[in-house]
């Protein structure tokens, strides 16, 4: 799926690029500000308009010498375009849903790369760190089930391909706080869609960590 421009991905042509212009504000806006964020002319954001009003998705407002245009958010039409546009954080919650549901669910569920800075289309991948707990062996056969039975189910939520990298919790906390480049971006960049928080991990070391982080599992934060 192309998570930076949903809307456009699903309703191709200049349908799709004005309907998802108008998806990410409730402002009115004019007919040439529609067609400049939409990326095309005033002519072919003309052409379309009055079949969008005409079907209800779009309200137009007359304000001589301009005409106002703005998403008829009531239409429950377009309440799937807006549903559309908000597709990554829908991604993000559905997937650490799935992550709690785990048969040994894990201390923590990162999110990081370009899905995390919100630049995947649909050739990335979604690259995810799975923490798993210090008393679970990372070859305990329902771990590992659990991981991989995750991973087909993130993908068919998400239709990209999920990259997991496994790491119990001590080694995380030591990577997130004195890791390399790789670990510097996941600490940066990275979105925690199921229990601890990166900034939980890395004030946590040792014993404290394990026995606070189950405490934690459950939450969801990402921005």
């Amino acid at each position: 799926m192309d998570f930076v421009h949903p809307v456009r991905a699903l309703i191709p042509g200049v349908q799709g690029r004005v309907l998802a212009v108008l998806a990410e504000t409730t402002a009115e806006l004019n007919l040439r500000t529609v067609a400049q964020l939409a990326e095309v002319s005033t002519a072919q954001a003309s052409r379309v308009m009055p079949g969008l009003v005409e079907l209800g998705l779009v309200e137009r407002r007359d304000v001589p010498p301009s005409l106002l245009f703005r998403l008829n958010r009531e239409n429950a039409a377009a309440q799937v375009v807006v549903s559309l546009a908000s597709l990554h954080d829908t991604v993000l919650a559905r997937i650490g849903e799935a992550a709690a549901q785990m048969p040994l669910p894990p201390v923590s569920v990162i999110v990081f790369g370009s899905f995390a800075r919100r630049s995947a289309d649909r050739d990335s991948d979604i690259d995810v760190v799975i923490v798993h707990p210090e008393e679970v062996d990372s070859e305990d056969e329902t771990w590992t089930s659990g991981v991989e039975q995750w991973c087909r189910h993130a993908t068919s939520i998400s239709g990209n391909t999920v990259e997991v990298i496994e790491v119990g919790l001590a080694n995380a906390v030591e990577k997130l706080t004195s890791g390399g480049p790789l670990w510097t971006e996941i600490a940066r960049d990275g979105l925690t869609v199921h229990g601890a928080t990166i900034n939980q991990l890395r004030m946590r070391t040792g014993i404290e960590a394990t026995e606070t982080a189950a405490r934690d599992v459950g939450a969801r934060v990402w921005t």
